[in-house]
């Protein structure tokens, strides 16, 4: 197994763990149109994590991949709003900017697992 694999894992499972070290920091970039913050702070670090393990077996490792590049797509939402929004102003705009084009190369770095 390529090295990759396991640091995608590796980074994946580490930003799951911090959904629960610093869940309020996740609450808050979380859009305002979107209920019960905490409770997806939850289930977004429990995905993270058992997806994250789920690269390291190969009987799992292409379903994991797919559902991470999922779940980059359904996170794309809080970029946007991190980008419009005034509350973030203090966060360089270019770094707000660049998170976009990021999840797309983190969406092929998943597709090379698949």
């Amino acid at each position: 197994m390529q090295i990759g694999i396991y640091i995608m894992a590796m980074v994946y499972m580490a930003a799951g763990v911090f959904h629960f070290v610093k869940p309020k920091m996740y609450v808050s970039i979380i859009p305002p149109y979107f209920s019960k913050k905490l409770l997806l702070v939850y289930i977004s670090g429990v995905a993270e994590i058992v997806l994250g393990a789920g690269l390291l077996f190969e009987e799992t490792k292409s379903i994991s991949a797919w559902l991470i590049m999922l779940m980059l797509i359904a996170f794309l939402p809080v970029h946007f709003y991190m980008l419009r929004s005034e509350k973030f102003k203090r966060i360089p705009k270019w770094l707000l900017i660049i998170r976009l084009p990021l999840q797309l190369l983190l969406i092929y770095w998943a597709f090379q697992y698949t």
